[in-house]
């Protein structure tokens, strides 16, 4: 590119804060130290709790309102690209054809697996499930998949089939963004058309490496089941000198907080939670659904924190096993409690694993690098549209 892009991004904020709306601020914030104007377009899910439900499903299906305002911004801005995050229900796929009519191409990023899967993770009574890769998840209806409701569910899975059907994610949308190969490969099953499929991890702003004493076991995430903190829990009772902390909230709170081998610290900030990472020894990540990028896995990485993890989906390649970290059985807590020994009993070989991990950082997941890998895939998409307005103009 000879000049700043202009980009606008649109996201349906989280009722409950996440890890993929931090993405999103950090990625915006990204273009714009490189001198790239960016242009926020947000739809915000809290306010479903006070629509009619009528109103919500209208949306979810085909909004309206994202289609006036969308189109008003790009009349207002002329955005060279439209990058899209999350969707469902508030912006809906209607952006794709506003897009679409109008010039403007998309790339969409892929947080979760909701353009495969009713409950976005792949899980099902907290083991992954599969039934419906690469099939219209109407077991997702039966099963309540979707926020334990058969109507909400319901609208879903419709939202879904109306627009394969209409090809709005065949046709409509110029790039995809998968953030592991892991990912990308469950979407090209799912249907998502191979050649428009790249890879493009999280990323974070590196730390200061601490030089201090390290020890302990770290868990940072949202307090849930597909967590894995049953396993956590399970495996500490094995080790009745070995205390973990925990960084989180979330609906697990208290039958996390009365384990008598976890300091619970509650939430934490972002200076907060590298502070702990500084300390530990190692990070755990027992997940028993697939992750994505975890963005925890990249500070952790940063800070030079090895990760004990579940040998499970992207974290099965993300992390070198013995050498940036252990892999146990998902869902093991008896392995994952003979993994936390080898980790106590060898504190030097945890730092190495530790300093490996940050050589991967600084060669993978900084700033610098990931902004060279998204400026990538917009020149891709903007070389794309231009070769094909002069393959139609010579037509």
């Amino acid at each position: 590119m000879t000049k700043p892009l202009k980009v606008l991004v649109a996201h349906s904020i989280y009722q409950q804060r996440g890890g993929e709306d931090a993405v999103v601020e950090a990625e915006i914030k990204l273009l714009r130290s490189f001198g790239h104007e960016v242009i926020e377009y947000y739809r915000n899910n809290a306010s479903i709790g006070n629509a009619p439900r009528l109103n919500v499903l209208a949306d979810t299906l085909w909004s309206r309102t994202t289609g006036r305002d969308v189109r008003q911004l790009i009349q207002t801005h002329a955005p060279d690209i439209i990058h899209v995050h999350n969707t469902f229900p508030l912006i809906s796929p209607s952006i794709y054809w506003t897009a679409a009519a109008m010039g403007v191409p998309i790339v969409q990023s892929l947080h979760n697996f909701r353009l495969l899967c009713a409950q976005a993770t792949f899980l099902r009574e907290d083991r992954p499930c599969e039934d419906c890769l690469g099939k219209l998840p109407w077991r997702g209806i039966a099963r309540k998949c979707y926020r334990d409701s058969v109507a909400q569910s319901a609208a879903l899975v419709s939202m879904l089939g109306l627009h394969r059907a209409l090809g709005s994610y065949r046709d409509k949308v110029s790039r995809y963004i998968a953030l592991s190969e892991f990912s990308k490969r469950k979407f090209i099953a799912g249907g998502l058309p191979e050649e428009k499929l790249s890879v493009k991890p999280n990323f974070v702003a590196a730390p200061p490496l601490s030089t201090g004493e390290r020890s302990g076991g770290l868990f940072v995430g949202r307090l849930s089941p597909e967590k894995g903190l049953s396993t956590l829990l399970q495996a500490l009772e094995q080790l009745p000198d070995l205390v973990c902390s925990v960084v989180g909230s979330g609906p697990l709170h208290d039958f996390v907080a009365a384990h008598p081998r976890v300091r619970l610290l509650g939430w934490l900030d972002n200076a907060g939670v590298r502070a702990c990472m500084a300390k530990a020894s190692y990070l755990v990540l027992p997940s028993v659904a697939y992750e994505q990028f975890p963005v925890v896995l990249a500070e952790a990485f940063a800070s030079g924190l090895p990760i004990i993890a579940s040998r499970l989906g992207s974290l099965a390649e993300l992390i070198d096993d013995q050498r940036t970290g252990l892999l146990f059985d998902p869902g093991s807590s008896d392995d994952l409690a003979a993994k936390l020994k080898i980790a106590e009993a060898n504190p030097q070989r945890m730092r190495a694993m530790g300093e490996y991990a940050r050589n991967v950082y600084n060669s993978e997941y900084t700033p610098e690098i990931n902004y060279r890998s998204l400026l990538s895939i917009y020149t891709t998409v903007s070389n794309n549209i231009v070769q094909n307005h002069m393959l139609r103009n010579n037509q």
